[in-house]
């Protein structure tokens, strides 16, 4: 259910930027530091890979989420019920991995319009939600680890 929140919340916002914005736009939000921008991204997460040009690139990085959607698939159906984190950090991350996936199939790019930076000294790439789901899943996932490792090498041990 989350991984579906986390979809949709991703895809209704990317709706709402292809549809109030133009690629010349932007909304400051708090002057100098966050504003709405509308980024074609043909990279991965804060744009990597962008610039990278080859008739591959599309069909990689939808290998790419593909493979990552199997491998939480099948994570999450050998987890234990009680690792409510862990159930978190996978569904989380999944909404984000689908999120993308599917902008990336359907318009050969992925919708990026969150904007942070201080003013005109640092600037971190646009990003969207399910970026940051995927962040916040992975960082999620990494603080489970801390908490539960004897868990992790047991799973690591039946895979």
């Amino acid at each position: 259910m989350l991984s579906v929140f986390v979809f949709i919340l991703d895809h209704l916002t990317k709706w709402l930027i292809n549809s109030l914005m133009d690629l010349t736009r932007y909304i400051d939000v708090i002057p100098g530091y966050a504003r709405i921008s509308y980024v074609r991204n043909s990279g991965v997460a804060f744009g990597l890979f962008a610039d990278f040009q080859s008739q591959w690139k599309p069909y990689v990085l939808a290998g790419m989420a593909v493979v990552a959607v199997i491998v939480i698939l099948i994570y999450s159906a050998r987890m234990p019920s009680d690792r409510t984190l862990l159930q978190a950090a996978l569904a989380v991350t999944l909404g984000g991995i689908l999120g993308n996936f599917t902008d990336r199939v359907v318009h050969g790019y992925v919708v990026d319009f969150i904007e942070l930076h201080i003013q005109d000294t640092f600037h971190w790439p646009t990003f969207n939600i399910a970026d940051s789901a995927i962040t916040i899943g992975i960082a999620m996932l990494l603080l489970d680890t801390i908490r539960n490792p004897e868990s992790h090498r047991q799973q690591k041990e039946m895979a």
